[in-house]
């Protein structure tokens, strides 16, 4: 038989390797296994978690190297995959493969794909797809003793060398709910818990969850999760007669969680930590992504295998409610749709809307019917607004009924909110330049949003057309301002109460965001930034709209105080503008200070 060399490793650079750029000559002696991967894709992290244990058992020999080999725009760009490298807990090298060098040399088809190569440099297997743990362990175990006896396997240390992660409140959020008390509990994927933060949207309250990878029942300093996503309160009578208050989709898991809110005790109420596999009952779960409660059931977006089940808390009951474990984009009735790693669930009690993010789409099921309101294809995406028919989103994670009942979509690889208006069939652009946002929660006039690389919560203005509530209902028309086209200075005042001084002890004092409704009235300045003083660019083609500024600022005791407390202020304005010659070119908004006429 003719032995096949393995082309060597080309990309575009190498991360958890401490700057070091590797080559096969460099992994001589050892048992070398290529992981193709991509990030967006949930049967790679299946395989991800399935390599750790190969990873503990054969340290000394086996060296893992990730390629990364992107599907979405997004994925090729270097910080995402720095941050999904430390997401995800991967160990090992990775080579970052943009451009499917290495991929095309190894004559790879889909994701994920194994490529097992001798201490000798010659591939003696290639995989495909999911749970050849068992199958792997053998050939590592012949390959290490064959190469033992012949001399050419080399016992020692790989050549990972591992990142230190950033210390933050919040370490890749997934999803969140508020509370009673207006305090939000957020899925901290990142630090393997729940993590309750104040009104503020930033102050710690507590943790739920050790913050170890595992899983454990039990006290709140004692459970386990592993990256936990979706979150679910239960109505108050349910949650009285099953004991608990919140369903937790405890994702690597394979599992749900219930928590009890009041002691912040943990339990698992549906599956059995082993990932569900063709053939198997409903007794596993597979990659549980989202929860949501729809017709007197919690609705469980089974992203591992293309489903949605549901779950019933009184009798702890699971089953299939729609998808026939095909992944694809196929409309119909709910048992013979196919759907594509759904990962994001809202009710409007009458309509279950989710977004699947391999095909970019967003649907809804309605009276045992599915069907795609944006979306064309598992290979068909962008940042495209306008006619649902025509727009684009690009690996969706979230979305959430607003006011008016049209939906707002976290278009997470655009790093942007979308919002998705049914009874004019458009799509629309509310706010971009976010870090992967991938959860979104519907906060009276506010949407907050999950800013999962950002490490936060972050709060934006809804536009005006979303706040429309039945006929019913009263809102209060707020007088526009006029404003020139042109340049526009924003400027928000800030001075410090007395006794306090800005407080940078931990980064920059001051956070701005600014945006407009619709995008098209802000032609150029928006986005985030630390200064309170921002220059943009209004367009003479819309004639009304809504600039929205949101500000955070930071503050505490002036140094004689021994221990100085620590403040937050933070405001949203929506400005409601009409766009004439004769407006003004300056709008200031006052946080905390004197107004420039000198009134208090």
């Amino acid at each position: 038989m003719v032995r096949l060399r393995a082309p060597e490793l080309t990309g575009r650079a190498w991360l958890n390797t401490g700057g070091r750029n590797l080559s096969l000559a460099d992994l001589r002696g050892k048992v070398v296994l290529l992981d193709f991967w991509t990030f967006c894709c949930v049967n790679c992290l299946h395989v991800l978690d399935e390599l750790r244990a190969l990873e503990e058992k054969y340290a000394d020999v086996l060296v893992l190297v990730g390629v990364h080999s992107p599907k979405f725009v997004h994925e090729a760009d270097p910080a995402a995959l720095a941050a999904a490298v430390e997401r995800y807990g991967v160990e090992h090298p990775v080579l970052d493969d943009p451009d499917l060098a290495t991929w095309q040399q190894y004559a790879v088809r889909a994701w994920p794909t194994l490529s097992v190569i001798d201490p000798e440099g010659y591939v003696v297997a290639q995989l495909s797809g999911e749970g050849h743990g068992h199958a792997l362990d053998v050939l590592v175990s012949e390959l290490v003793e064959s190469h033992e006896t012949s001399g050419t396997l080399h016992r020692g240390q790989g050549p990972y060398v591992p990142t230190a992660p950033e210390p933050s409140t919040l370490r890749f959020p997934a999803k969140a709910v508020g509370l009673a008390g207006g305090t939000f509990l957020v899925a901290d994927a990142g630090h393997h818990c729940l993590t309750e933060l104040a009104t503020d949207g930033e102050s710690l309250l507590r943790r739920i969850g050790s913050g170890q990878r595992g899983l454990a029942d039990g006290s709140a300093d004692a459970a386990c999760f592993n990256e936990p996503n979706g979150l679910c309160l239960l109505p108050d009578d349910v949650a009285r007669d099953c004991g608990y208050d919140l369903v937790v989709a405890d994702t690597v898991n394979h599992s749900l969680r219930g928590v009890r809110l009041d002691t912040g005790d943990v339990m698992t109420v549906a599956g059995s930590g082993e990932q569900w596999m063709r053939g198997d009952d409903t007794a596993r779960l597979s990659s549980p992504w989202d929860v949501t409660w729809f017709d007197g059931r919690v609705v469980i977006a089974m992203a591992g295998i293309h489903q949605l089940w549901t779950f019933d808390p009184t009798s702890g009951g699971v089953e299939v409610l729609a998808g026939t474990t095909s992944e694809g984009l196929v409309d119909g009735e709910a048992e013979q749709a196919w759907f594509a790693q759904t990962s994001g669930l809202a009710s409007d009690g009458e309509t279950l809307w989710f977004v699947d993010s391999e095909t970019s789409s967003l649907r809804r099921l309605r009276n045992g019917v599915v069907h795609t309101e944006v979306g064309r294809g598992l290979f068909d995406f962008g940042h495209v607004d306008g006619p649902a028919r025509d727009a684009l989103l690009q690996h969706p994670l979230a979305v959430a009924v607003l006011p008016d009942r049209s939906l707002a979509v976290a278009d997470t690889y655009n790093g942007a909110v979308r919002r998705f208006d049914p009874a004019s069939g458009t799509v629309t652009t509310v706010a971009s330049d976010l870090r992967e946002p991938s959860g979104l929660l519907v906060d009276g006039e506010h949407i907050v949003v999950v800013e999962s690389n950002a490490h936060r919560l972050t709060r934006l203005s809804l536009p005006e057309a979303a706040l429309d509530v039945p006929e019913s209902s009263h809102r209060t028309h707020r007088p526009t301002t006029a404003v020139a086209s042109g340049q526009l200075t924003v400027d928000v005042v800030f001075v410090p109460p007395p006794g306090q001084k800005l407080d940078d002890r931990y980064g920059p004092a001051t956070h701005r965001v600014v945006s407009a409704s619709p995008p098209e009235l802000m032609a150029s300045g928006g986005g985030a930034g630390v200064e309170l003083r921002r220059t943009v660019t209004v367009s003479p083609a819309v004639a009304v709209g809504v600039l929205h500024v949101s500000v955070r600022a930071a503050s505490c005791d002036g140094n004689d105080v021994e221990f100085p407390a620590c403040h937050v202020h933070q405001q949203d304005w929506g400005v409601p503008v009409v766009v004439s010659e004769a407006g003004d070119r300056e709008l200031v908004l006052l946080l905390a200070g004197v107004p420039s006429g000198g009134a208090a």
